[in-house]
Parts: C-alpha cells; sequence; structure tokens
C-alpha cells in the first residue's frame, strides 16, 4: 500500500477546521471541506501554503464511466510481452545500438536507459554532439544539438514525465497509476492491422499506442514535444530475459527521423542515478540554502504587504475527466481579487465567458463582502487571542504557520544549474524528500512526499517559478478525511512587478484525490492572472470593479 501522511489530531482542531471558511470552492463540496481542515495548518501567506493551496483549489465531481475494450486490448499486450509475472520484476532497462539519420544518411550511437520508477534517458548521437532528452524523476532536461543542457518547462516537461512513466510501467496497473485509457479506433501501420489506444496522463498529456492485430505487440508511440510530432515505432522483438524486446526502432521527431538497430540489451543491469540527471559540467556550486531561503522568505513576507496595494483579474479553466481520461465537465471562470492580509479575496464576474446576470453579481457581491467580514472577525479574535498570551507570559505560538524552512528540514536540493527564464538569470536545482530526515509535523510530512524543480531569481531573492508532484499517496485522517493520490502536481510562477512587487501570474493543478471515503475526482485547473492595477484600500465596499490604475504593469506580467 502506498505510505501515509500523519492523522488528524484531535476533535478540538477537527472542530475548528470545520467552522473556518473557504474561499474560492464551490460552497458545500467535499473539496471545500478538504481545504477548510487543511487551511488550519498551512494557513496564512507562508511558502509552503502557496505551494499546497494550488492543489486545493478545485472542487470534485467528475462521473464514473465503464471500462472500454482498451482493458482487453492491453491485456493482450502484457500476456504477448512475457505477462504480468516477469515484468514487474522490470527494474531497469538499456537498449544500445546504431542509428541512421534519414535526411543525410549520417549514422551515430543510440541509448535508452529507464529505470524503476519514472527514470529516462535517450541519447541520439551524430558526429560529437549528442542530443539527449531526459527525465530524473524531479525535472525533464535536454540537450539540444546546439550543445547546450536546459530544464524543460510546461507542455515539454509533461510529455517527458510521461515517456518515463510509461516505459518504467510497461503498462502495468495502469489505473493505480491513475492514467485513463481508451479505445481510438483500428488503424493500419504499413500493411498490418492495429487497434490504438489513448493513454490520458494524470497531467492531462495525452498519448496514443497502436497494438498489431496478431502479435498483439506496441508497433507505435505517438505523442509531441517542443510543439512537434515525436513517435516511436517498434519492430523485430526478440526474447530477451523472458520478455520480449523490440529491436529496430523508427524515432521520429519532426523534422528529423532516424532508422535504429539495437545491438545490446540488458535487464535489470546497474545504472546509476547520475545517469538522469542534469549534466554535472553544467552544474554549479549550489550556495547556502539556509541563507538564500532566509532571505527569499523574509523578502517575501515584505512583498506580501505590498501585494495589497493591487489588484488583478484571473482566468481559471477547470477541467475534469472520468476514469477513460475523456473531458466530463469543462468550466471557464473569470474573477477580480484583491489581497488582504496575504489572502486573494475573489470575486466571480463572468462564468463560461458570460457576465454575470445583475442579480448573480450582486449575490457574489454579497457572498465576498461576508466573507470579508468573516475574516476581520478571525484577526480580531486572534489578534486579541494573541495579546493576552503575551499577558500570561505564554508568548506567541506559531507552530502551525510552517515557512520555508520546512523545505530545509525535510528535502534535500540536487543538480544545482544557472540557465535563463524569462528574460532573467534564475538559479535552478531539483529538490526531494530527504528519507533520513523523520519528520515530527504533518506539514513536514506532506512537503517530505514532494519532488520536483524550483527556478529562483537570485538577485531578487525570491522564486519564480515552480514544479513539484505527490511521489506517494498522502493520507489524511488515515484516508478517511481525504487520500491525495500520488501524481497529483502543480505549478507556481510569478514575476517581478513595477519595480517593487511579485505578483502571480499562472497557476497549474492536476489532482487526485478521494475525499471523506466519497467518490473520488480528477481535476486539472489552469489559472492565469493578468491586468494587475494599484490602488489602495480605504474600504472595502466596493469589490466589483478596482479603483483605476496609476502605474499599470504591462498586459501579459
Amino acid at each position: 500500500m502506498p505510505a501515509s501522511v500523519n492523522t488528524v489530531p484531535d476533535p478540538e482542531i477537527a472542530d475548528h477546521w470545520l467552522r473556518r471558511p473557504a474561499k474560492s470552492v464551490r460552497r458545500g463540496s467535499s473539496a471545500e471541506t478538504f481545504r477548510r481542515w487543511l487551511r488550519f495548518y498551512l494557513m496564512r501567506h507562508t511558502f509552503l501554503w502557496r505551494l499546497i493551496l494550488a492543489v486545493f483549489c478545485t472542487s470534485a465531481g467528475a462521473e464514473p464511466c465503464l471500462a472500454q475494450d482498451p482493458g482487453r486490448i492491453i491485456a493482450q499486450h502484457v500476456k504477448a510481452t512475457g505477462g504480468g509475472g516477469k515484468l514487474s520484476k522490470v527494474h531497469t532497462l538499456s537498449l544500445e545500438g546504431t542509428l541512421t539519420r534519414a535526411s543525410d544518411g549520417k549514422t551515430g550511437t543510440f541509448t535508452l536507459d529507464t529505470k524503476s520508477p519514472n527514470r529516462y534517458y535517450l541519447e541520439l548521437l551524430v558526429g560529437e554532439q549528442p542530443e539527449i532528452l531526459a527525465y530524473n524523476g524531479k525535472s525533464a532536461w535536454q540537450v539540444a544539438a546546439g550543445g547546450e543542457a536546459a530544464t524543460l518547462l510546461a507542455q515539454d516537461a509533461l510529455q517527458m514525465e510521461a515517456s518515463a512513466l510509461l516505459a518504467n510501467s510497461h503498462l502495468l496497473d495502469l489505473r493505480k497509476s491513475k492514467i485513463g485509457v481508451a479505445y481510438a479506433g483500428a488503424v493500419k501501420l504499413g500493411v498490418s492491422d492495429a487497434e490504438q489506444v489513448e493513454l490520458t496522463m494524470p497531467t492531462g498529456v495525452k498519448r496514443e499506442l497502436s497494438f498489431d492485430g496478431a502479435s498483439h505487440l506496441l508497433k507505435k508511440e505517438s505523442g509531441t514535444l517542443n510543439g512537434a510530432t515525436f513517435e516511436i515505432s517498434y519492430a523485430d522483438y526478440r526474447p530477451e530475459s523472458g520478455i520480449q524486446v523490440p529491436h529496430r526502432l523508427q524515432l521520429r521527431r519532426d523534422p528529423e527521423s532516424y532508422d535504429i538497430v539495437i545491438h545490446r540489451v540488458t535487464v535489470n543491469g546497474v545504472i546509476g542515478e547520475r545517469v538522469f540527471d542534469f549534466p554535472r559540467k553544467s552544474q554549479i556550486q549550489l550556495p547556502d540554502l539556509k541563507q538564500l531561503f532566509a532571505e527569499i522568505d523574509a523578502n517575501q513576507k515584505a512583498i506580501d504587504k505590498l501585494k495589497e496595494n493591487y489588484t488583478g483579474r484571473r482566468a481559471v479553466e477547470e477541467t475534469q475527466y472520468d476514469s477513460s481520461g475523456k473531458v466530463s465537465k469543462l468550466e471557464r471562470r473569470e474573477e477580480t481579487f484583491f489581497y488582504l492580509d496575504g489572502e486573494e479575496i475573489s470575486t466571480l464576474v463572468a462564468k463560461d465567458a458570460r457576465p454575470l446576470s445583475d442579480d448573480d453579481q450582486r449575490k457574489e457581491n454579497d457572498r465576498v463582502q461576508k466573507r470579508i467580514a468573516k475574516h476581520q472577525e478571525e484577526k480580531a479574535h486572534k489578534e486579541k487571542k494573541e495579546e493576552k498570551a503575551k499577558e500570561d507570559g505564554e508568548g506567541s505560538k506559531d507552530s502551525d504557520d510552517p515557512g520555508i524552512e520546512v523545505f530545509l528540514r525535510a528535502c534535500q536540493f540536487v543538480n544545482p544549474r544557472r540557465e535563463r527564464f524569462r528574460g532573467q538569470d534564475v538559479l535552478v536545482f531539483d529538490f526531494e524528500g530527504n528519507p533520513e530526515y523523520k519528520p515530527k509535523k504533518l506539514a513536514e510530512r506532506v512537503v517530505q512526499q514532494l519532488a520536483g524543480v524550483v527556478w529562483v531569481d537570485e538577485k531578487a531573492r525570491d522564486v519564480a517559478r515552480l514544479e513539484a508532484y505527490f511521489v506517494k499517496d498522502v493520507r489524511f485522517g488515515g484516508g478517511l478525511l481525504a487520500n491525495l493520490q500520488k501524481g497529483t502536481s502543480f505549478v507556481f510562477e510569478q514575476a517581478f512587478l513595477n519595480n517593487e512587487v511579485w505578483l502571480p501570474t499562472y497557476e497549474e493543478a492536476h489532482i487526485g484525490a478521494r475525499v471523506l471515503l466519497l467518490k473520488g475526482f480528477k481535476v486539472n485547473e489552469v489559472t492565469r492572472y493578468s491586468d494587475y492595477h494599484r490602488f489602495n484600500i480605504e474600504t472595502l465596499s466596493t469589490i466589483g470593479k478596482p479603483k483605476a490604475a496609476e502605474n499599470p504593469p504591462p498586459d501579459k506580467p
């Protein structure tokens, strides 16, 4: 069973979080209930809260779908390849061979190394300069024909993550990995009949797999990379250590294609982690992380006060999926927002490209006013409680307000490098849970299950981008309250605007969860921020339309 993370503390705390208000999730939903509870632990505007918040901003409700033919097709392939028993024992696989580039006939070498659970390294070497695509379990990277190593972003990173997961899964337990499977129809591959299956990853990335109608072996895998077609065709299967392995491949990465002949196959050989890591020659000496993170934390706290001078607009696209990976619901929302004590207070102004009616807008504004009043009540209560604690000589307790130092304790940081990001010089490094650390708090246990990559503007001392995902299921209340599924991931980006403040520009969350033992759901949510304006909060009576900008940033921050 997947590892779990802590349980709910006691009835008093449970009663407390059930009374806390949610902000921008559907009222009354199980996702809202879970978020109320999580916010008790990760409240306020700490670095950790901003990261985890993205995961629980969406609502539940994907409709179930009955399995179709693809399950049979996958099962036949698994049996033809050697059977689930043998495939499940394959932990590493290495293919080495020669290649011929179709455009000019030049020859070279080919290497493909995979390692469980999600390591992937593909190298095409023609001449002296290799082209490399890799995923190390934390970040995806490439070495292009020009010779520079670079971290992949957005869809390219997700495509490489998908390649790594599928290659190591051997198509076993796809449902357990939260991969949707759908039948795509019959196709012709040359003179052979084939059946095509579409896989949808937890991140929404899709892959098409074509299986030979007679042998049931995989004949072709199709996806995209760098906005272009990326395909691998497989042929000449031969037995290797009890499983069927292709010895002829054709790799098409527009505009080039390569004919590949495999000469050496190694099953369960030793492949070191360094094979998949960012090239050492491109790495740098990691700075003092304790000092760097302390400066980032202090800088962010100062910036959080400046954020209250800004209002903006955000567009949210929420996609829900059924069990086969098909879209079951698509919702688009537009919201205006401002900051209050570090929180985004949002007002819905349009849904599915249609402005709210006057009556609905009035109700929404009333809801937000109540939210503000509730926030102010809670703030006054907290300040009164803290003041009393000081008078009683108890001091201030802040144990439930985890900061960036949690990452220093619970994670380890590797593969440091300097790159260009959005026109700025940034420090990039991967992170993963530190297995040697014994977490003492829930926040530490949650963070220890994360892996990903972070881009830090070293000069400005703030995080420009962060990508992270959960390497294991995370259970709350022993799974009775909620189960956040392995592979749930999120992306956060912010930019430095008006020469004074960092503000969010983009958020992305891919969520698989089950709440309160109810129906599970798979939701992807993308949030784009724009139209930032300065304003002064002299009164909170006007919500819908912010004041005119005094010094607005560019249209696309």
